[in-house]
């Protein structure tokens, strides 16, 4: 389980580190997920990866494990929303009118992905 744990956060200070090396606009935890899922396709296509964490399904448990106690990370976040209580009171209209368009935003283009990718499957079905 810390073997499995390291690697996810192994792989999250890779993604900082290249992002913040190269300086590409993509956020690092995200490029860290991107490697780790390299890892994964690697470990189940070649005997080489599949040691230490990458086997016996590690990385899975110990993600299961983190999305068990995923509540417990908003802690942070919501101690700081409390201490700025000053600012929500200020800005709480617009914040709430931005929350409200990216969440539609977000919503339509959800939306318009789930209908590319339904089309390109169903070429695919209809080619085959």
């Amino acid at each position: 389980m810390i073997a499995s744990l390291s690697l996810i956060l192994l792989c999250q200070l890779a993604g900082e580190i290249a992002v913040r090396a190269f300086a590409w606009p993509v956020p690092g935890p995200v490029l860290g997920m991107l490697l780790l899922l390299v890892l994964l396709l690697l470990r189940d296509r070649a005997v080489l990866f599949a040691k230490g964490p990458l086997q016996g399904g590690g990385v899975e448990n110990a993600a299961k494990g983190l999305l068990a106690h995923l509540s417990l990370m908003f802690i942070p976040a919501g101690v700081g929303v409390v201490q700025k209580l000053d600012l929500l009171a200020e800005h709480g209209t617009a914040i709430v009118g931005v929350l409200a368009i990216s969440v539609v935003i977000t919503l339509l283009v959800t939306v318009a992905t789930f209908l590319v990718i339904s089309r390109v499957m169903t070429r695919g079905r209809s080619a085959s």
